[in-house]
């Protein structure tokens, strides 16, 4: 398998340096931000679109280094009711991106429409026991399918795989919406990045996830979840996050004037490092279920446990990944 990381957690350092660490752990992937939610720091955009001398220049970046550009991210919400809002186009612009590097996966999220046609903002709405949240889960896939449709018929023009991360928050935030979203586009180039992470706090087992989705699977992340005692009494909706002001420790800019939250103190549950919320055996099974779908899948890293910092998290998922490996 390729077993890599996401550069994220690496955009304080160069391009070369930062795959020089992923090199350095073992791995054999890498993922490179694109747009949406977070800049592209580690792709030349413009020199990539003019010429193929900077495109090969590029890849050699990677193969150089024994590493091979799995993917292309490009995480955010491309049904944002703002019109202006830059993450659909971000989207686009990152298949185009992708096709003239020859990568042949496009990761991002299905996005979040508004509650009806005159909202400004998106509105999760994921459990519509009631008849009015059933009249905004019908507008959201109303909007949602269109484009999604438009998605399809590009990314299969241009032979990528768009990798949709079932994140809370999307309308596709399970296998269930998945497979909804796949049937409803006629999907043969849309389908799953499988991130346990989101999976594991809602009651998810991923390696269920994965057998149910099957050749749906495109992509997975790595990357772990915690569940606390809190959880006990708060559940794992647990919506006390806060704003964070520009300038004030935890700012995070994501694009279209949004910025991260701050997470909650005593939270329900946090993400860790891979091995760290689940154990070796379990992500050896994990990677098993994806070999089955895919012997060549990418698994890439990525980093986001506040404990450890980039080196010692990417350290530690990185030689619990191997492992797990190993192990098969």
């Amino acid at each position: 398998m390729y077993l890599g990381a996401y550069d994220a957690c690496l955009f304080d350092q160069p391009l070369g340096d930062a795959l020089d660490v992923i090199a350095g752990l073992g791995l054999t992937s890498a993922e490179i931000n694109s747009g949406g939610f977070l800049p592209p720091v580690h792709l030349p955009v413009e020199d990539i679109r003019a010429s193929e001398d900077a495109r090969q220049g590029y890849l050699e970046e990677f193969s150089s280094r024994g590493l091979t550009l799995t993917a292309l991210n490009c995480n955010g919400n491309p049904l944002h009711p703002d019109p202006a809002f830059p993450h659909r186009q971000d989207l686009l612009d990152s298949l185009e991106l992708a096709a003239l590097l020859g990568v042949k996966r496009v990761v991002t999220m299905s996005g979040t429409p508004g509650a009806d046609a005159g909202s400004t903002n998106p509105a999760w709405n994921p459990l519509p026991w009631w008849s009015p949240f059933l009249d905004v889960r019908d507008h959201q896939w109303e909007v949602a399918v269109p484009f999604w449709r438009e998605v399809q018929a590009k990314a299969a023009d241009l032979d990528v795989k768009v990798a949709i991360e079932m994140h809370p928050g999307n309308i596709v935030f399970n296998p269930s919406t998945m497979h909804r979203l796949a049937e409803e586009i006629g999907s043969t180039h849309v389908g799953a990045e499988m991130d346990p992470s989101h999976l594991f706090w809602q009651g998810i087992d991923p390696v269920l996830a994965v057998g149910d989705l099957g050749e749906l699977v495109f992509n997975a992340a790595a990357k772990d979840t915690r569940i606390n005692e809190a959880a006990r009494i708060n559940g794992v909706l647990d919506d006390r996050f806060t704003r964070v002001a520009e300038g004030e420790p935890g700012y995070l800019a994501m694009g279209g004037g949004a910025s991260l939250s701050g997470w909650p103190t005593d939270s329900s549950w946090d993400f860790v490092a891979v091995g760290r919320g689940h154990d070796v055996a379990y992500w050896t099974e994990f990677l098993r279920a994806l070999a089955a779908v895919d012997p060549d899948m990418p698994v890439n890293i990525e980093h986001e446990d506040a404990e450890l910092d980039q080196l010692e998290g990417l350290r530690f998922a990185a030689q619990t990944l191997i492992e797990a490996e190993r192990a098969l």
